[in-house]
């Protein structure tokens, strides 16, 4: 991570990502950065789960790399789906805090609340809205609750919208 020094990664390092997620153990996994404009950090990463993850709407396997954007000043983060050929599967978004750079990788900390928005655009799905509401962050940290469903929100409008392009390109 040659680019922590000023503050910004630098395109082409590899990096750890580190997501953390409160009680459950944190995973880490290596990327290499895409750019770094000091508050939008995009990393490219293959799937770093053991095995194939099916979800329903889509399954995550060997070979599929992921595309993760990251803001300083933003409650989420969005990650652009490919297959091994290149196949967009869709955009996987996970209501975070802000990231941060640290000098063991980049932070994010997950606030279980996420979005999913499908390559073509035909389906928006809410996803684990009752662990978020079991998660007691509502009681323990009001004002990053409020962020959490704000971000959500967010995401879920610009789904519809059709903003990820822009959201993503800038």
């Amino acid at each position: 991570m040659s680019g922590t020094m000023s503050g910004l990664l630098a395109a082409g390092d590899a990096v750890t990502v580190r997501l953390v997620k409160e009680p459950r153990p944190e995973v880490r996994y290596p990327a290499t950065v895409v750019r770094d404009d000091g508050t939008h950090v995009v990393v490219r990463a293959p799937w770093a789960g053991a095995g194939t993850r099916d979800f329903g709407f889509v399954r995550f396997e060997k070979g599929d790399v992921f595309t993760e954007h990251y803001w300083r000043d933003r409650w989420y983060a969005v990650k652009e789906v490919r297959d091994a050929a290149g196949a967009v599967k869709g955009w996987y978004c996970d209501v975070t805090r802000p990231a941060r750079v640290e000098a063991d990788g980049l932070v994010v900390t997950d606030l279980d609340l996420d979005l999913w928005l499908s390559a073509d655009g035909a389906t928006v799905l809410r996803l684990d809205e009752d662990e978020f509401a079991e998660s007691g962050i509502a009681e323990r940290d009001p004002a990053a609750a409020g962020h959490a469903r704000r971000a959500l929100d967010d995401l879920e409008q610009l789904a519809r919208g059709g903003g990820f392009a822009a959201l993503l390109d800038g």
